[in-house]
C-alpha cells in the first residue's frame, strides 16, 4: 500500500469520527483534515466543531453550507420520480450523502490530499453510498474505512480509546439511539426499536409532534408546483431550502411525516427505524396532486416506473451513474407541464390534498360530469370497448372450435 500524506475525513464531530482522527494520524503516520457538511442537521450540532475536530488532532477543518443546493440539486430532483423506498421511505439519508461525498471530494482535491476517510460501519448502507460516490468521482484517491479494520468496537472501547490520549469528548455511555439529520429528515434506530415487537416510546420521535397530542384544528396550507418544483408556499414565493423549511415547521407542529419501517439494507440486513420528515410528506403529496392532473395514463404510470427504479439507485448509492442521471432527467421531462396550485390540510399526522388545479389540467368537468352534458357520445364507447378486448374474443372463439 502506498503511503497516505494527508487524508481528509467525513467529520461530524461525534464519538466515532473524534476517534478516527487521532487513529488515523497513529496507524497512517498521515494529516488529517476534517470536512464537515451541513446539511441542515441543526445549528446545535455544529456549535464549536471546528475546535473539537482540531483539539482532536486535525490540522485543520472545513464547513461546507450544502443545504440550499442538497435540496435543489438532489431533493428537487429526486422529487420529480416520486421515489420512495420500499412503499415508505422517503430516502432523507440517502439523498443527502451523495453531495457529502462530492463536497469531500472537492475539499480533499483542493488541499492536495491522497486519502478520503469515513466513519460508516460494516453493516450499513452509507459506506457504499460514500465509496460509491468517491469511485465516480475520484477514483485516484484512496478511500480509509476504519470500521473495516480497527479493532474498537463497542461505545466503551471508543471513550477510553479518547481517555487514553487525553482527547477530550463530551459523549457518553448513556447514548441509546442512532440518530441522522438533515433539512429532509431525522432518524432513529437502535434502542427499543431494535426488538419489532416493541412500539416506539416518546424518545424514538425528536421532531414532530406527537399526533394526539397535535393541534384539534386543521390548518391548511397552499403550495405553488412549477414544472415539478415547489416554488412558492401561503402565497410567498421562496428558495428551494427555505419552502422545506417553513413546511418542515407546519408539518412537525401537526405530527406530519411520521414511519415506523423495516426496511432491506443493501448489504442483505434488514433494519427498523423511525423517520420523520414533515415537510418533505406535504411536499410529495403536493406534487403528486398536481400530477393527477397533468399527466395522461401511461405518462403517469411511466413515472411510477421510474420512481420505483429511482428509489433503489439513490438508496443504494447510484446516484453518479448513467442511469441514475437518465432517469432524472426523463422525470424533469415528465415534469415540465406539472405546474399548479394545491390546498393541503394538515391534521393530526395527516397531510391531505382538499383543492388542486392547474392550466396544465387534462381534468375536464364537461367530459367527467354524471349530468347531462353536450361532449360525449356514449355510443362510441361499444366500438372502442370491442376493438379493446379484441384479442380476449379471438382467443375465446379458438377455444370453442
Amino acid at each position: 500500500m502506498s503511503k497516505i500524506n494527508k487524508v481528509v475525513l467525513a467529520y461530524s464531530g461525534g464519538l466515532d469520527t473524534s476517534a478516527i482522527i487521532p487513529w488515523l494520524k497513529e496507524n497512517y503516520d498521515c494529516e488529517v483534515v476534517a470536512f464537515v457538511a451541513d446539511v441542515g442537521q441543526g445549528e446545535e450540532e455544529l456549535v464549536g466543531i471546528e475546535a473539537k475536530a482540531l483539539a482532536s488532532g486535525a490540522s485543520a477543518c472545513y464547513i461546507a453550507d450544502l443545504k440550499e443546493e442538497m435540496v435543489k440539486n438532489y431533493i428537487y430532483p429526486s422529487l420529480k420520480t416520486g421515489a420512495t423506498y420500499e412503499g415508505k421511505y422517503l430516502l432523507g439519508t440517502s439523498m443527502a450523502r451523495p453531495i457529502i461525498a462530492k463536497a469531500q471530494v472537492e475539499c480533499a482535491l483542493e488541499v492536495g490530499a491522497d486519502a478520503l476517510c469515513h466513519g460508516c460501519t460494516g453493516k450499513g448502507n452509507d459506506q457504499v453510498r460514500f465509496e460509491g460516490a468517491f469511485a465516480a468521482l475520484a477514483p485516484q484517491l484512496t478511500v480509509i474505512a476504519p470500521w473495516r479494520e480497527w479493532n474498537l468496537r463497542s461505545r466503551e472501547a471508543l471513550l477510553d480509546y479518547l481517555a487514553e490520549r487525553n482527547i477530550p469528548c463530551t459523549a457518553t455511555l448513556e447514548k441509546i439511539y442512532s440518530r441522522d439529520a438533515n433539512a429532509w429528515h431525522v432518524s432513529t434506530e437502535g434502542g427499543v426499536l431494535e426488538n419489532t415487537w416493541n412500539a416506539p416510546n416518546e424518545l424514538c420521535w425528536v421532531w414532530t409532534k406527537d399526533p394526539q397530542q397535535a393541534p384539534d384544528v386543521a390548518e391548511t396550507v397552499s403550495v405553488l408546483v412549477e414544472k415539478g418544483e415547489v416554488v412558492a408556499v401561503d402565497g410567498e414565493p421562496m428558495t428551494p431550502y427555505n419552502a422545506l423549511n417553513y413546511l418542515n415547521s407546519k408539518g412537525a407542529e401537526h405530527g406530519i411525516g411520521r414511519i415506523d419501517i423495516v426496511e432491506n439494507r443493501l448489504v442483505g440486513i434488514k433494519s427498523r427505524g423511525c423517520y420523520e420528515t414533515p415537510g418533505g410528506t406535504i411536499m410529495m403529496e403536493a406534487l403528486r396532486a398536481v400530477e393527477q392532473l397533468v399527466l395522461d395514463k401511461e405518462s403517469f404510470e411511466f413515472r411510477q416506473t421510474i420512481g420505483l427504479k429511482a428509489s433503489h439507485l439513490i438508496y443504494d448509492g447510484r446516484w453518479f451513474t448513467p442511469l441514475c442521471q437518465s432517469l432524472l432527467a426523463a422525470a424533469d421531462t415528465l415534469a415540465q407541464d406539472v405546474t399548479g396550485e394545491v390546498v393541503i390540510q394538515l391534521y393530526k399526522g395527516q397531510a391531505t390534498v382538499i383543492q388542486k388545479r392547474s392550466l396544465n389540467s387534462l381534468y375536464s368537468e364537461e367530459f367527467a360530469t354524471f349530468g347531462e352534458d353536450d361532449v360525449y357520445d356514449h355510443s362510441h364507447a361499444g366500438g372502442f370497448i370491442r376493438l379493446y378486448s379484441l384479442a380476449s374474443r379471438i382467443r375465446a372463439l379458438n377455444s370453442q372450435k
